[in-house]
């Protein structure tokens, strides 16, 4: 059977992750962690919490393309600073973009229903797959949401 990105699909995962206490859940088209490019959606609701991370050591390629909804790519340098910001939306025209290996980023979403669909160089191993960084808050600390609050208020979003 070839793998679809259909309507029941996408609304079967918006529905998965606003009943989450995470907020967002992934559905993944590789069948094994060993395969060399993991595919990916991921329904993401507003207040979901990524840590800001790198893929390095080794390095990796990531993509983002938005399916439905409005999401946010946030970039850093080394000591947390904010250097870039897009946003995707399909209605607004600005589709998806490639993350480079070894840039400090985060995504999140800024509507309710957002479904991303993700590409990322494999294999995918857990203990390396993320550099997580060490000046933003861990997911599933209080600080998480007033840490989101705080980048949406800098960029004016």
């Amino acid at each position: 059977m070839v793998p679809r990105i259909n309507r029941q699909l996408i609304h079967k995962l918006q529905k998965q992750a606003k009943n989450i206490k995470r907020k967002r859940v992934t559905y993944n088209f590789h069948t094994t962690f060993s395969d060399p490019i993991n595919r990916m959606l991921n329904a993401i609701e507003p207040g979901s919490y990524v840590q800001p991370h790198k893929h390095e050591n080794p390095d990796k390629r990531e993509v983002f393309l938005v399916i439905t909804g409005k999401a946010v790519v946030v970039f850093f340098d080394n000591s947390g600073a904010i250097t870039e910001h897009i946003v995707l939306s399909h209605n607004d025209g600005d589709y998806g973009l490639e993350v480079p290996p070894g840039i400090w980023h985060m995504l999140f979403s800024l509507e309710e229903g957002t479904v991303v669909y993700e590409v990322k160089d494999g294999p995918y191993d857990p203990a390396e797959d993320k550099n997580f960084a060490p000046w933003a808050p861990k997911e599933g600390e209080e600080a998480c949401t007033t840490y989101l609050n705080d980048i949406c208020q800098e960029l004016g979003l």
